[in-house]
């Protein structure tokens, strides 16, 4: 015991020291030269011609940054069982059904529970739905005095009042200008979340909680991380969702905010069953690229946070130039489904540049499966979106996500489901 706190504290100890010493790029005149992986080249060096072998090439792909960067996910079920916990049938002043679900997820004599949060519009009719983490527990949300507060453990904040990682009453609704539900459910979606400290809490514990502890085996450097585990954990919401008869599952929207946003993309990458994915300022290891070394970069994110990736993504710390693969390759991987991503001006930790660019270098893919891809090529003005089946917007403000970036996805959504239906 002694020793694993001796352990813990010299890491913590190593990544307070590494966090002040590390001076982020700013200046694009410092960005070194780089080449991006084609993702329209085989490993071999070949040319993709046509759709056929684009499977062949995005099986390629995904297998690198399942083995370098992510962490490949155990092979194997899970029993899945749900029980109503609370519902209003008159939640958005009347114009919603909001419920809380208790989500078990069992294998063997191992299990977790995941407490699931819908909001569904009284349309009478199937809706396409939101899915997505929040950051602080169900409760945040919303005002709603009837939805649990989260008994899970949560990041301490002491600013506003949490000290021994655990939530209560007056942080009831504290996100809710995160969580436009009002606003979601009159353009006629519903909205589902889960606290993603449920599926994995978000602290370097050797994955001896959450989902991880359902899968026993020995653990190695592709071993999946946080975020495949919270991507994993929002397959498994889709699997209830499957279940909801007032849910559209050919339309179900997978969306993220910040590491979210990294965890967002993952999930639409693995499960193809999310027909749109949304990424909002992910930053490094999500949309950006990670050859430019601008902002945050490989070395910074896994120090700072050793379990979200696998740890062969170590090897590349201060050696982006060797990765075998960049980000609009992630992109890639969405493909030909709708994609969105955001970035705020003033975010520059999260490149907003970098991100722009990884959605033009993922645009041919999109038009060899036949879709318009990205039309951007110049960085555009703030709250002009580029909207293609890849979707870009850059809005004035700090990293967030509010109301105008909800009005875009939403917007983008009812661009591209329509096209499905006609």
């Amino acid at each position: 015991m002694r020793l694993i706190f001796l352990t813990a504290f010299f890491l913590f100890f190593s990544a307070t020291l590494f966090a002040q010493a590390f001076v982020p790029n700013y200046d694009e005149s410092k960005i070194p030269p780089y080449i991006l992986p084609d993702p329209l080249v085989f490993n071999s060096g070949l040319p993709v011609k046509n759709k056929t072998e684009w499977e062949k090439r995005r099986t390629e792909i995904f297998n690198l940054f399942e083995k370098e960067v992510y962490g490949i996910a155990p092979a194997g079920k899970v029993h899945l069982t749900s029980v109503v916990v609370s519902k209003n049938e008159n939640a958005c002043n009347g114009q919603a059904v909001r419920t809380e679900v208790l989500l078990t997820l069992q294998k063997d004599d191992r299990k977790i529970d995941l407490s699931l949060l819908l909001f569904l519009p009284k349309s009478g009719k199937k809706v396409p739905l939101f899915l997505a983490c929040n950051f602080n527990g169900n409760h945040t949300v919303s005002t709603d005095p009837g939805i649990s507060v989260t008994t899970s453990w949560v990041r301490n904040n002491p600013q506003v009042g949490i000290t021994s990682n655990k939530s209560d009453e007056s942080r009831r609704g504290s996100d809710s200008s995160s969580w436009p539900i009002a606003e979601i459910i009159a353009r006629g979606y519903g909205v589902a979340t889960v606290y993603y400290g449920d599926i994995d809490p978000d602290f370097d514990d050797g994955f001896h909680n959450g989902v991880h502890q359902l899968f026993t085996g020995i653990r190695d450097s592709s071993s999946w991380g946080s975020i495949a585990g919270w991507a994993w954990g929002l397959s498994r919401v889709m699997d209830y969702l499957e279940k909801v008869k007032e849910v559209d599952t050919k339309e179900v929207i997978v969306l993220g905010h910040s590491r979210l946003g990294k965890t967002a993309l993952w999930a639409g990458a693995t499960d193809k069953r999310f027909a749109m994915v949304v990424s909002n300022e992910s930053g490094c290891g999500g949309a950006a690229l990670s050859k430019r070394i601008y902002g945050e970069t490989v070395e910074r994110i896994n120090t700072s946070y050793p379990h979200w990736f696998c740890t062969n993504f170590r090897k590349y710390n201060n050696k982006e130039e060797d990765l075998p693969v960049d980000q609009h390759e992630l992109l890639t991987l969405i493909a030909p489904r709708p994609l969105y991503v955001s970035v705020a001006e003033e975010d520059l930790w999260c490149d907003p540049k970098g991100t722009f660019l990884s959605c033009v270098a993922a645009s041919p893919v999109y038009q060899l499966l036949g879709k318009k891809g990205f039309p951007g090529k110049d960085m555009p003005d703030l709250q002009q979106p580029v909207l293609g089946t890849i979707g870009y917007h850059i809005r004035p403000g700090k990293h967030a996500i509010n109301l105008y970036d909800w009005s875009c996805f939403m917007n983008f959504a009812d661009l591209n489901f329509q096209k499905r239906k006609n």
